[in-house]
């Protein structure tokens, strides 16, 4: 994320992002001045514990150090934190994960692989020991029933097995079991659970690095909702904000499932970027009014940092539906989009109904030409529904 703008525009976190996606940050944080340390993925983080553990059982000494790897020809280097001989022979080694200057709700966590001897011919065969999900909804990069490990830290381990086997001369057949201590707790601060991984987190990473405050992860989560939503032949997904609008659309639409809910955010353009290339038959996304006036407004990342509310179109947005002089000439002088709303609602003008149909015309762009119904609700700090293009979907308020 970027610095906070110059404009010191007050911020309304009445929407707050619902939850953290695997290894993203929470959402609405600043980031620090400075130079930032970039970080390892709990993938890269596996790979090496593989490596120390494989070492281990090929040659009876645990490394002190281990260097791995990764797929843009960096090569970290990883200090041990756990190191164990388990009954029947299997080794474990851990790795505390760094996940540098990033707010990743996995720093800190020890990534522990195990391995074991597996029958001649086998290969590299994966299980996910305690504090790692499985997979238990299609949609996903890894078929349902198999460890929540991500093809790249997959392949990762199978070079890493493959290279050090040839150089020990061993013929590479293992089973390795990556566990996280903790990592069933972790997962609740994720999306895991919404996507059907149950059980704990996921061994993530494509380039091994976490870059912070990329948003990658978060981004990357939303993609992988979609996935999942599309595989479960769902008609609908929705789009939330945070938890405010995400609590007010499951009142409005009761029947709607848990992996329809797509916490993308202040990520409205990356949910419909990737729902041009993959879509479903209908999209709504709610939202605070602060944030979908910047939508109206043509914004697609929401974020305070890189976005802010516009109050002189928003003043023509009054002018469009009736304010008068003065109300105009007000409006282009509030200080937050609440006061802005708050003048036009005691006028008896309908400004949060002429948001919600221009942030649609702007989703609707983004779509284009994806055959995407597109809808969207404006919820109140309390989150109730103000307005929605389809007065249908305020027929439970």
């Amino acid at each position: 994320m970027s610095d906070a703008p110059s404009d010191a525009v007050p911020v309304d976190q009445s929407d707050a992002p619902t939850g953290t996606p695997v290894e993203a940050p929470a959402g609405g944080g600043r980031k620090p001045e400075g130079v930032l340390r970039r970080g390892w993925t709990t993938g890269a983080c596996a790979t090496a514990a593989t490596a120390a553990a494989f070492t281990t059982l090929a040659t009876g000494r645990f490394p002190d150090s281990v260097q791995i790897a990764l797929p843009k020809g960096e090569q970290p280097v990883f200090t041990l934190a756990e190191r164990r001989v388990e009954p029947g022979g299997a080794i474990t080694a851990g790795i505390v994960k760094d996940a540098g200057d990033d707010p990743d709700v996995t720093h800190g966590a020890l990534i522990l692989a195990t391995v074991a001897l597996a029958a001649p011919g086998s290969g590299v065969v994966f299980r996910a020991g305690a504090g790692v999900g499985t997979v238990t909804r299609p949609g996903l990069p890894v078929p349902v029933g198999e460890p929540a490990i991500n093809p790249v830290p997959r392949r990762l381990m199978t070079e890493t097995i493959t290279r050090l086997a040839g150089l020990f001369g061993h013929p590479g057949d293992v089973t390795i079991t990556i566990s996280v201590p903790g990592g069933a707790a972790l997962a609740e601060r994720t999306w895991n659970p919404r996507l059907g991984i149950l059980g704990g987190i996921s061994i993530l990473g494509t380039t091994g690095v976490v870059v912070p405050y990329s948003c990658a992860a978060w981004i990357h989560s939303i993609h992988r909702g979609v996935d999942v939503a599309r595989a479960a032949g769902l008609a609908r997904v929705a789009g939330c904000t945070g938890s405010t609008s995400e609590a007010m659309l499951r009142r409005l639409l009761p029947d709607l499932p848990d992996h329809a809910l797509i916490d993308m955010g202040d990520f409205a353009g990356a949910l419909a970027k990737y729902l041009r290339a993959h879509p479903v038959p209908h999209l709504v996304v709610a939202g605070g009014f602060a944030k979908l006036v910047k939508l109206a407004q043509g914004a697609l990342d929401l974020h305070s940092s890189r976005s802010t509310v516009d109050f002189g179109r928003l003043a023509a947005a009054a002018a469009g539906i009736g304010a008068n002089a003065a109300l105009v000439s007000a409006i282009a002088r509030a200080n937050t989009a609440k006061q802005a709303l708050d003048m036009a609602v005691a006028a008896g003008l309908p400004l949060a109904e002429a948001v919600a149909r221009d942030a649609r015309a702007t989703l609707v762009a983004a779509l284009d030409p994806a055959p995407v119904m597109v809808d969207v609700v404006v919820a109140d700090r309390l989150g109730k529904p103000m307005a929605a293009t389809d007065p249908v979907l305020l027929g439970a308020a």
